[in-house]
């Protein structure tokens, strides 16, 4: 007589194991529509920086905008602890790997002064940007009102893993749809990988929700407590989530992976599996004019007692316009990636991000390997 599993598994999908089957009609990649929407308001590309110190600053934030995309600043970071954080950051930057997370537990530990807050909104407003910023629930509540009154435009609800219903002895529970009716702003939270806790988040009357626990390449969650599932099939659970609610009322909330990604390819893989945007960390991080000069670390690397994050040394690929529109001579999709994405839409015969929904994806772990002995060999 067989045994019986204490419990099945079922099996999960990362980029690198899947992709997009090209469409029956292709058209031109100019043809093509990248617009995004978050909660009645739009962005040309469907590209958003990651809440992360070393990616956003609030001159980043202006530069993302200009390019047509978004940068969400965290407002809980350096720039809302410190007047001067740029001194700040040079030191995280120059300490050795063995002492950084200590001092980022050291210098995380400044209290969040509300008057930065709002300066750090008024510098990205100035320049005439969507400005968009990041909580954890514990601080939404309290720190949101004060930085909408600023005029922020977006609010991001943004924690490892973020459920409708969280037990707490130590505080009362963050109420998604009493922060929404008191901010008036579209909200975006994050993050979770399932169809049954997407399902609760966006039935609150969110706006948008983010996709993802542990991908990041600076994040240790997954290493440190083995919590995550890959993106594409976390992308798909949360996306079958929100067609299922748009069916049910017509309203339409945005699914963002958030996480994870390394080249064009991975972007296109995640959009194709429901995604209406994208967010990137570490791609960013790169660009010649990011905060970090090269480096990032996770959001979760200062926890005073289990950090779950490292800084890491991204380098320099080059300016913020080559990594989002090129011109490139990298051959490694890690540039250009709305020409990237333009392309595959085209491919696709997707003349928008909800046509390439539709597109077709299949299994397949030797996508990257098949046939390319020699670029391995280089």
């Amino acid at each position: 007589m067989g045994r019986r599993l204490f419990k099945e598994l079922d099996r999960a999908y990362g980029f690198d194991e899947v992709a997009i089957v090209p469409g029956q009609v292709t058209i031109n990649p100019e043809l093509t529509s990248t617009k995004m929407t978050i909660g009645g308001l739009d962005f040309d590309i469907p590209i958003m920086a990651s809440a992360m110190d070393g990616a956003v600053s609030p001159q980043f934030a202006n530069l993302m905008h200009e390019m047509g995309g978004l940068g969400v600043l965290n407002a809980e970071g350096l720039y809302t602890r410190y007047d001067d954080p740029y001194s700040t950051l040079e030191e995280i930057i120059s300490m050795p790997q063995t002492e950084v997370t200590t001092y980022l537990q050291q210098v995380y530990s400044q209290p969040i002064q509300e008057h930065l807050v709002g300066q750090r909104v008024q510098e990205i407003k100035s320049a005439g940007s969507i400005c968009a910023v990041s909580f954890t629930p514990q601080n939404a509540k309290r720190m949101s009102p004060v930085a909408v009154e600023a005029g922020a435009d977006i609010v991001v609800v943004q924690s490892t893993v973020t459920t409708a219903r969280h037990m707490s002895r130590s505080y009362e529970g963050l109420v998604f749809s009493d922060l929404i009716k008191n901010l008036k702003v579209p909200i975006v939270v994050g993050n979770c990988v399932t169809y049954e806790v997407a399902q609760e988040l966006i039935e609150t009357g969110i706006d948008g929700i983010l996709v993802g626990v542990g991908p990041g390449a600076a994040c240790t969650t997954r290493e440190v407590v083995g919590i995550g599932v890959p993106q594409v099939t976390a992308t798909l659970e949360c996306a079958a989530a929100r067609e299922d609610h748009f069916r049910r009322t017509g309203r339409y909330v945005s699914v963002i992976t958030d996480g994870g990604f390394r080249t064009g390819g991975d972007v296109c893989k995640a959009i194709a599996s429901g995604a209406d945007a994208v967010m990137l960390g570490t791609p960013f991080a790169q660009a010649e004019e990011a905060p970090g000069q090269g480096y990032n670390w996770g959001m979760a690397n200062p926890h005073p007692e289990l950090p779950r994050g490292t800084r890491i040394t991204v380098g320099t690929k080059g300016t913020l316009r080559q990594i989002l529109y090129g011109p490139t001579s990298a051959t490694d999709g890690t540039q250009n990636f709305v020409g990237a994405l333009r392309v595959a839409m085209g491919m696709c015969g997707a003349y928008t991000l909800r046509d390439l929904h539709k597109a077709q994806m299949v299994i397949a772990p030797s996508i990257k390997t098949e046939g390319k002995y020699f670029q391995h060999a280089i």
